[in-house]
């Protein structure tokens, strides 16, 4: 279709405050009935977010934007139905019936409208310039194997052919799988965790995770474990108390885990090389 035909869009806003009004789009649906489009897309990140409002509730706001996704799937689905019978509604129908208009957090902007030939090409237009133009490219975080190459790298200098395999941990309900483990009378683990986030609460998120999994096995565990962590903190400076904070969890799980962070991979690697040597002179 060449002719150029119409389309309208209206913009989600995350307003933190009602009483202030101050928002942020982190939304947008576009509907161009005579190509039975309904396109939408939401945030999936919320570090603009919450460098603008801090007190962001992380799992409040993630939950409210699932919710929207799943109401826009339906909402998709209407459009094609309404095309087979050549029915036209608008935009902010569809909108409504996804987030109604309350004095809620989510609210979304007066329809606007237009004409396109290109409904795909309109929508990413629009969403770069309501949504995604104040975005920054974030630089890529440490993975948790990027935290483990240190130690790979200087067991390989120092010449210890030590052979660390995988170690699967059972419980009655759960298991975790070790990459980096060996025998020595007992199992010795080493995990690598990446500790370099986009926010608080995910650093807090991932190692009460950890401790989940961890109690979830420690009951019924067949063999002891020595657990070591490898921990890479987080390279937005203000993230450090978040930080220290999560080595504080970690530190309590079950199996009483030693902790080393990544600027004591020498000390980590020491202890490698004490426990492996002593156990190869007790062979």
């Amino acid at each position: 279709m060449s002719e150029r035909q119409p389309y309208s869009f209206v913009v989600l806003r995350y307003v933190h405050d009602v009483v202030t009004g101050e928002f942020v789009n982190v939304g947008l649906i576009l509907h161009a009935p005579a190509y039975g489009v309904l396109n939408w897309r939401t945030r999936k990140t919320i570090g603009r977010i919450k460098s603008i409002f801090p007190d962001l509730d992380r799992d409040a706001f993630v939950s409210a934007m699932n919710s929207v996704e799943r109401g826009m799937k339906i909402a998709a689905k209407d459009v094609q139905r309404e095309a087979l019978f050549q029915q036209k509604s608008i935009v902010s129908t569809y909108a409504r019936s996804v987030v109604p208009d309350d004095e809620s957090s989510l609210q979304w902007s007066a329809v606007s409208s237009g004409l396109t030939n290109d409904p795909e090409k309109t929508f990413e237009r629009l969403y770069e310039r309501f949504v995604g133009r104040y975005d920054v490219n974030i630089k890529a975080k440490k993975s948790d194997e990027d935290v483990w190459r240190p130690v790979r790298n200087l067991l390989a200098e120092r010449n210890l052919d030590i052979s660390l395999e995988k170690k699967v941990v059972s419980g009655k309900t759960d298991s975790i799988e070790f990459k980096h483990a060996w025998k020595n009378g007992s199992w010795h683990a080493y995990e690598p965790l990446s500790l370099d986030l986009a926010d608080a609460e995910g650093i807090k998120d991932k190692v009460r995770r950890w401790r989940g999994h961890l109690a979830a096995v420690a009951d019924d565990a067949k063999e002891p474990l020595k657990l070591r962590f490898l921990v890479g903190a987080p390279e937005n400076p203000q993230l450090i108390p978040a930080y220290r904070n999560a080595l504080a969890i970690l530190r309590g799980s079950p199996f009483q885990p030693e902790i080393f962070e990544e600027t004591q991979v020498s000390e980590l690697v020491d202890e490698i090389e004490d426990e492996f040597r002593e156990h190869r002179l007790s062979l």
